[in-house]
């Protein structure tokens, strides 16, 4: 892809993203994730409705009329998107490819982020860290981000979701809000998990394609699992097949969901069929009613 069309689709996603976050996200992603906690601001007049814990009787004292202390919330939140770039990220049958989802979502949010003046940072993995942008405030930032996304070629084709979290663990000595965008095709990352989420607000948005889900009957077919490269052939006629296809993948869902609860954090799963926007507007809610 040359350079005009990799800046053309950025614009556009910039465009699409950062009116949604306008209009739709940027006031419940303020109420989902809260400050670290309030400061001081400035003392004032009383006035009829405040808190009467928040007199300040110094001033109070001194002035001969009530004042009270004014408090505003810490941001300064620190936003991590753990991106798959593997190469089973880059299959779709319906609506858009599971990479382009994970694209405009990671354009959301970190637009989002920056709307509430939050710092945000990302981390691309395959089965190895494929690139590290780190946390920054502004727009350029996040256009970098949204251009890495689109041109990336991935040096490896597996998941490692461990390495990915270790690494996180590791670069991020402070806190942050993580997000991660992966259809969670990957073995063994509970332990990582476990040890990250002690650490970091963890929420795993998982992507997949309804084929993943449901088979159609359409005969023999050629499957190829893009990140071992082994191919097979399957009677996709026999209900045997389809429904054995279709347990494989709740189990595997059913896994991904345990796997975060054990660990206390949050989960999304959105289809790439399905309107993101509706899914993430569930989500905000839910944590802002926290």
């Amino acid at each position: 892809m040359d350079t005009s069309e990799i800046i053309k689709k950025v614009r556009k996603l910039e465009i699409k993203t950062k009116g949604l976050t306008k209009h739709i996200f940027s006031g419940e992603y303020h109420s989902a994730f809260k400050g670290r906690g309030m400061s001081f601001s400035e003392v004032r007049d009383y006035q009829y409705g405040d808190d009467v814990r928040n007199i300040d009787w110094n001033v109070t004292a001194r002035t001969g009329g009530p004042h009270v202390k004014i408090f505003e919330e810490e941001r300064e939140l620190t936003v991590m998107l753990l991106i798959d770039v593997s190469a089973s990220s880059f299959f779709g049958t319906v609506g858009r490819f599971k990479n382009e989802m994970m694209t405009e979502l990671a354009a959301v949010i970190a637009f989002s982020a920056i709307t509430n003046n939050d710092k945000v940072g990302a981390i691309l993995f395959s089965d190895t860290i494929e690139k590290y942008l780190p946390p920054k405030k502004g727009k350029q930032n996040i256009l970098r981000i949204i251009r890495e996304l689109i041109n990336i070629t991935p040096e490896k084709q597996g998941t490692n979701l461990s390495e990915a979290l270790i690494y996180l663990n590791n670069i991020e000595k402070k806190r942050s809000i993580t997000f991660i965008l992966s259809d969670f095709i990957a073995l063994n990352y509970e332990q990582a998990l476990n040890i990250a989420a002690k650490k970091h607000d963890i929420i795993g948005i998982k992507i997949s394609d309804p084929r993943e889900k449901n088979l159609p009957n359409v005969g023999l077919v050629k499957v190829l699992d893009a990140e071992s490269g082994r191919e097979r052939i399957i009677d996709t006629s026999d209900i045997k097949v389809r429904d054995a296809w279709r347990n494989h993948f709740l189990a595997q869902t059913d896994t991904f969901s345990k796997t975060f609860a054990l660990a206390k954090s949050d989960t999304v799963s959105i289809q790439t069929d399905e309107d993101y926007i509706k899914a993430m507007q569930v989500f905000f809610k839910r944590r802002a009613k926290r």
